[in-house]
Formats: structure tokens, sequence, C-alpha cells
């Protein structure tokens, strides 16, 4: 039997690399995977290939996964943290939809700020390469990453905002410029946002992704560990059949990314000088159903506020030292996220 690469992870998270304080496969330091009949090859990701520390996290290593899989070869090269920019992101959650028009981007960019207040130290990676919309939601149209060079390789600077280390191709691009790319094209350009940003030191890289189940989707989920996908829904029963095709397609095995749940956003309105009131224009109690059609946890219910809008378009997301409902709910979601996956 050929072991696969997602129970190879499982079992290497068995191994701690005690002076960072978390095991390999959360430290991103896994990489490369690869398995035959009798075979497991990988690189571990160490900041000196050299050290005789690396030794103890090796033997882990052989030992868990030889009492899995018994006789079996395990090649492990350590190769310089240096080489792979995400060395030390801790967790990458993508934020998904099953279409467009349901306020994904809007709750990637509140949850990454919501992640931020909490003391997180956050990256958000804008991955809707064809119609990049955080650079208006924060502002920064026009900004330019920087770039340096390092070892004959250039590596960009994501551009930092209300604690936030944002990276999108949309800061690349003139606005005006469409991206009339093939799928492959779309997944090179993801791979270069993802591996030549300097990300530095990331609890959570927030994952704006593309709506629907195509290339972008496939690249993210079998190239990169993710610890799971929060789905974006609104409240309508129509819009049931686009929940179950994204939580299906990330269940789907060879990808394989845990769904952490659902957020109902729009889920009901509530006036603004009026808190207390709750209006359910879309229906009630459909997220809950879907979650529970699909077996995941409904993680927040975002309300409507006319004031939404008008941030996003401002490029000021929602902060939580201001009192309503939105912002409430997205400090919940933070909160939630951190205790699901941190």
């Amino acid at each position: 039997m050929i072991p696969s690469k997602e129970n190879v992870l499982e079992i290497l998270k068995n191994v701690v690399c005690f002076p960072k304080g978390d095991n390999i496969v959360n430290l991103n330091m896994v990489d490369d995977i690869q398995t035959e009949e009798g075979l497991i090859r990988f690189n571990l990701i160490v900041d000196d290939p050299k050290d005789e520390k690396n030794r103890f996290m090796i033997e882990a290593a052989r030992k868990f996964l030889g009492e899995e899989y018994g006789d079996v070869t395990v090649e492990i090269m350590p190769i310089p943290a240096q080489d792979n920019v995400l060395a030390e992101v801790k967790h990458i959650i993508l934020v998904a939809s099953g279409k467009g028009g349901v306020g994904k981007s809007t709750v990637a960019v509140n949850l990454a700020v919501g992640l931020a207040s909490q003391g997180m130290s956050v990256g958000l990676l804008d991955a809707d390469i064809y119609g990049p919309s955080v650079p208006v939601m924060f502002g920064i149209e026009g900004v330019q990453p920087e770039a340096y060079e390092r070892d004959g390789k250039t590596f960009m600077v994501p551009v930092t905002k209300y604690g936030v280390k944002i990276m999108s191709i949309g800061n690349m691009v003139g606005e005006n410029t469409p991206l009339i790319w093939r799928g492959p094209m779309a997944s090179s350009a993801l791979n270069q946002l993802m591996t030549e940003t300097d990300w530095g030191e990331i609890d959570f890289m927030v994952v704006d992704m593309p709506p629907g189940t195509g290339d972008i989707q496939l690249c993210l989920a079998q190239n990169y560990h993710v610890d799971g996908a929060v789905i974006v829904t609104t409240p309508q029963k129509v819009a049931a059949a686009d929940v179950r095709r994204a939580a299906m397609m990330f269940k789907h095995k060879g990808v394989d990314v845990p769904v952490l749940g659902l957020v109902e956003n729009m889920a009901y309105f509530t006036p603004s000088d009026m808190p207390d009131k709750k209006y359910f224009i879309f229906g009630h109690g459909n997220g809950q159903k879907f979650a529970e059609e699909l077996g995941v946890k409904l993680l927040g219910q975002i309300p409507i506020d006319e004031n939404v809008a008008s941030a996003g378009d401002e490029g000021k997301p929602f902060r939580f030292g201001n009192f309503s409902p939105v912002t409430v709910a997205f400090e919940k979601l933070a909160k939630t996220i951190i205790e699901n996956v941190g």
C-alpha cells in the first residue's frame, strides 16, 4: 500500500520542534512529500541543516512513520528555511464560497483584521486572481509592494495596513487591466504570490479565494498545508446547492481540506439606530440547516448593516473599537477560528 500524503502529514504532527513550541506540520516545516510503495520522502525545512538538533526531529519522524507503516524507507532531507518563505506561517485558512456576491471578500478582510485585533500576526492573500477586491477594501489601490533580492532571488514585501500583511495581484496590475489567463497561468501567478512573498512570522494566513470550484482552489489545497476552509453563504434556500458544491470540493479525495464550518453572511438586518432589532429578510434558520446537512459548524452569522458597503468602499474594514452588531459578529468569528485552529 502506498502511504497517502494526508496520512503522512497527520503522523508527522507527532513530531515536535521544541524550540518553536509546535509540531513540524503546523510550523510548515514539511515540504515536497513523495510516497511510493515502501518509500516516504520529504524535505524538512530548518534554520540550519547542519545543526545536530535536527537529528532528534528526523529520528522521531522515522520512528512514528515506521510504527504506522512498518518496513518503510524514510528519506528526509533538511533544507534551509530561507528557501521557503512559508516556513514561519503557522496556519493557513481559506475563505471560500460556492458563488460570487455573497460577501466572501468582506468576511475574509474583516476576519483578518479581527484576528489581528486579537493579538495574532496575520497575513491576507488575495487569491481571487481574476477579480481582486482586497486593495479597494483596504484602501491600498495603486500601492505596489516593495521588493528585494536575496541569494539571487527576488522577494516581495507585503503591504501592511491595520496590522495585516497584504498581498494581491491587484497591487501589481493596472486598475483597468483585465487578466485574460488560462488556469495554469492563474495557478502560476498564485504560487508566485505565495512563495515569492516574504511573509515573515505569521500566526494566521487568511486566503480570500475566488468563488466556485476551479483551478485556484485545487492549486492551494494540493500544494500547501491548509488548516481549514471557511465557507461563506447567504440565508436563501437557493444557496444550498452552491454551499454543498464548495464543501464537497474540499472534502473530495485528493483535496482533503477540513471544512471548519459555514459563515452566514447577511443573516439578518439590524438598523444602526436599533441594534437589538433583527429582521430576517432572506429567511431564518437556513444557515444552521445548511451546516447540519454538511455535518459542520455554523461559525457565525453576520448581520446586514448599511455601513458595511461604505466601509469597504472607503478602504476601512470594520474595527472592533466601535460597537455595532457587525463588529461583535466579526470579533466572535475571529475568536472562534482561534479556538478551533490556534
